[in-house]
């Protein structure tokens, strides 16, 4: 099915179910009126409780909903979309209050009603698993701990919450529709036992051993897996799998990495990876035998979801591994369609796959254009940025249409798009993939 026909259909699954709350506040029977203002913050606090319940379900890496959108996307917007929702939340007591100021008094958290009290318990959970989630790498939370606390502050929220209703039970006070939102919040929780639970019971019948660990320029490794009794992972280029390393796939510690291996050899799996924390920095010392697990292929990021009559990549730093997946998988298919590389790094030591682009060239019809801040002496490729002077020199003026693809790190990726925009380059031809999943 077109991907932006279920696209659609997701998009409005998701506002019917966020909105459900507003329809069965107006079924009968419903008590009696209040003011406009009281109706309106009892609304918001509905839609925001559901808005965060259903953010369980968008980060559950369901492959049929992640698919139309790619998981960047979808990850991106359950921050985006998780703040607005603890606004709305927050809204509802806020506007009772301005309403009538006699009310200030049941925001004590250790005073007024029980149903009072369980509601601004809620609120405060939800403040505080906003706040650690801002601030996180600020205050060097770990992130295994962080994942922890966020799942258990968003479960005890979304209780609190249930409570508060309850005892409220104004417009909850027909058992059904009290019935119907605890159903959804029961749902989408459930996707955490789906992601924490189910899928790891699944990964353990496919297990994968880590065969070898090669040093690349520019901290990067390159970790090959294999399948280990089973037929490894059909995945498409550019796409990438959540790692889990050691005996259990039910390790709290995972972290996603584009495969850069051809997609045309399921079973021997390859990723690149840069040292930028605890986890890949110890990827070098990793032993050969290793037992790991994968969960994957995620992503929306490839060429194969979007036929051209060629294509542009544009890769900063470590963005460039879903490329080297892509162009190997074209070489392995025989691919005759020009490709344009443009690759950003600060230094030629650091720029990372160089000597597998050499290869590479020799396969396909690619031109690699490196774009560096430091160059060495004697540099004849381009220097500085990938920005709008690099396209305006090296960017083909000729009849066909070509796809653009950029993976790299936020400036890069604004810059490159403006850069398009002012050569009128139409945004259906454009797409991004952002690596800042965690």
């Amino acid at each position: 099915m077109n991907r932006t026909i279920v696209g659609a259909f997701w998009l409005v699954v998701y506002l019917i179910v966020i909105l459900s709350p507003l329809f069965i506040m107006m079924i009968r029977p419903a008590p009696a009126e209040r003011s406009f203002w009281v109706e309106f913050s009892v609304g918001l606090g509905f839609v925001g409780l559901v808005q965060t319940a259903v953010q369980f379900a968008l980060i559950a890496r369901y492959k049929t909903i992640t698919a139309p959108y790619g998981i960047d996307l979808i990850l991106k917007y359950h921050r985006q979309i998780a703040t607005i929702a603890i606004a709305l939340l927050i809204a509802h007591p806020v506007i009772l209050v301005i309403h009538n100021p006699a009310l200030l008094s049941l925001l004590n958290p250790v005073g007024g009603s029980m149903a009072s009290r369980a509601g601004n318990w809620a609120l405060y959970t939800f403040i505080l698993l906003a706040l650690l989630s801002h601030f996180r790498q600020r205050i060097r939370l770990d992130y295994e701990v962080w994942r922890v606390t966020h799942a258990g502050l968003a479960i005890l929220a979304i209780l609190l919450s249930h409570v508060h209703i309850r005892l409220s039970a104004y417009y909850t006070a027909t058992p059904w529709k009290h019935g119907v939102l605890i159903g959804i919040s029961v749902v989408m929780i459930a996707s955490l036992g789906y992601l924490r639970l189910i899928k790891p019971a699944f990964m353990r019948r496919r297990p994968y051993r880590v065969v070898n660990v090669a040093a690349d320029r520019g901290d990067t490794w390159r970790l090959t897996v294999e399948a280990r009794g089973h037929d490894g992972m059909r995945f498409k280029p550019g796409q990438f799998a959540w790692l889990k390393l050691g005996p259990s796939p039910y390790s709290v510690e995972e972290h996603p990495f584009s495969f850069s291996s051809s997609a045309q050899d399921p079973e021997r799996l390859e990723f690149g990876i840069k040292e930028l924390g605890d986890f890949t920095g110890a990827i070098g010392s990793l032993p050969a035998g290793t037992t790991a697990y994968l969960d994957g292929p995620h992503g929306a990021f490839s060429p194969d979801l979007e036929p051209a009559a060629g294509y542009v990549f544009y890769a900063g730093g470590v963005g460039i591994t879903p490329f080297i997946s892509m162009l190997r998988t074209l070489a392995d298919r025989g691919d005759k369609r020009p490709i344009l590389l443009f690759y950003g790094d600060k230094s030629w030591e650091e720029t990372a796959f160089t000597d597998t682009l050499a290869g590479l060239v020799e396969r396909l019809d690619l031109t690699i254009v490196y774009v560096l801040e430091n160059p060495p002496e004697a540099w004849d490729d381009e220097e500085g940025f990938i920005d709008a002077d690099v396209l305006e020199r090296r960017l083909p003026d000729e009849g066909i249409e070509r796809l653009h693809l950029i993976c790299g790190p936020a400036p890069m990726l604004a810059a490159v798009e403006a850069a398009l925009q002012e050569r009128a380059v139409p945004l259906r031809l454009i797409r991004f993939e952002r690596f800042d999943l965690v």
